[in-house]
């Protein structure tokens, strides 16, 4: 996958992660969760960006690091929206589908960069 086809998809998840927030019920729980869900998953694509950015391959491993937690985390907060109650698991479905598919490609991303670093190229 190109990096500007990865950007695209980071930003979508994060307007995706944006729009599901706001149609959250005004509940107590409901508002906490989305705010951290909020927090991880707009994080993502800022993260993923950073990575390109990156000096050297330690740094972009160590951005994309981030991004993989974040996206980790978004996973977490969209299942305890879910078995929670707050919202119902297909509204989530879709969102928890993508997290772990990001996840997956940026840890195989970053295992590339650091076997290429290894090899000396």
């Amino acid at each position: 996958m190109q990096a500007q086809e990865l950007r695209a998809r980071t930003k979508k998840f994060a307007l995706d992660i944006v729009r599901l927030v706001e149609s959250l019920p005004r509940t107590r729980v409901a508002s906490i969760l989305g705010v951290q869900l909020l927090r991880s998953g707009t994080s993502v694509g800022a993260n993923y960006r950073a990575a390109c950015r990156g000096r050297t391959p330690a740094e972009f491993v160590s951005k994309i690091g981030i991004a993989i937690e974040e996206a980790d985390e978004s996973l977490y907060w969209l299942e305890l929206l879910a078995e929670s109650g707050a919202v119902k698991p297909e509204m989530v479905a879709d969102l928890m589908k993508e997290a772990n598919e990001l996840v997956a490609i940026f840890t195989a991303s970053s295992k590339t960069v650091r076997n290429r670093a290894r090899q000396g190229r």
